[in-house]
């Protein structure tokens, strides 16, 4: 089974040593994913996590679509808040992509992220499987 990577497009993905997505087989796994890098350095949207969500699913979507896959993929997604007060607002970013797929979902709050103005970090998993 041969596999395919999507690279960070930051240092931290050579610092840390992870890829934003592997296809290994039939399935993808999308990293962790935040909206860092924007202005300065820090998130887009910065105490905005509905706004975060939205370049965070953006890129998510990205990776996916460079191995193959679309959202319709999506089987499973998992969503880190640092604020559960926000999930509504982050949900409602999340229904605009998957919606259709509807994947199995969890959402958490969590302590910090890897910097304080992240707010939301989301992961996923898609099957290519027939």
């Amino acid at each position: 089974m041969g596999r395919q990577k999507v690279e960070v497009a930051s240092a931290w993905g050579e610092a840390i040593g992870y890829s934003r997505a592997v296809k290994a087989g039939d399935l993808i796994f999308v990293s962790g994913t935040t909206a860092s890098g924007g202005p300065d350095g820090k998130a887009f949207h910065p105490g905005d996590a509905g706004g975060q969500a939205k370049v965070i699913l953006e890129r998510i979507v990205a990776a996916l679509a460079e191995l193959g896959a679309g959202p319709e993929h999506v089987v499973e997604t998992r969503i880190y808040l640092t604020d559960m007060a926000t999930w509504q607002d982050v949900g409602r970013a999340h229904g605009a992509v998957f919606g259709g797929a509807k994947p199995a979902t969890t959402i958490v709050q969590v302590g910090p992220l890897i910097s304080p103005d992240l707010l939301v970090e989301i992961s996923a998993t898609a099957s290519l499987a027939p």
